[in-house]
């Protein structure tokens, strides 16, 4: 248990960080599970509609620190290909 004035208040910060970091990863995952609903569905241009809102929200938590940019970029790639290869 934190026993310093400094360690009490590091405890707060990453508490308050934890909660905002929590809702920005679960807004990223909203978005892509509307894309992949989109592509389950059949339905291109909803898919692709969803795929532009998606990708800036994607590249956002990068910036953020929720993602890697690495690992960003191969979602956003991913899902990309799979509304591409869509008939």
């Amino acid at each position: 248990m934190a026993n310093t004035k400094s360690a009490k208040k590091m405890v707060r910060k990453i508490e308050a960080r934890t909660e905002v970091n929590k809702a920005r990863r679960s807004r990223v995952r909203t978005y892509v599970r509307k894309v992949e609903e989109a592509i389950a569905s059949g339905d291109k241009s909803a898919a692709a509609e969803a795929l532009k809102a998606a990708q800036p929200e994607i590249m956002r938590s990068v910036t953020k620190g929720i993602t890697h940019k690495n690992t960003a970029s191969r979602k956003v790639s991913r899902l990309s290909a799979r509304v591409k290869a869509m008939a």
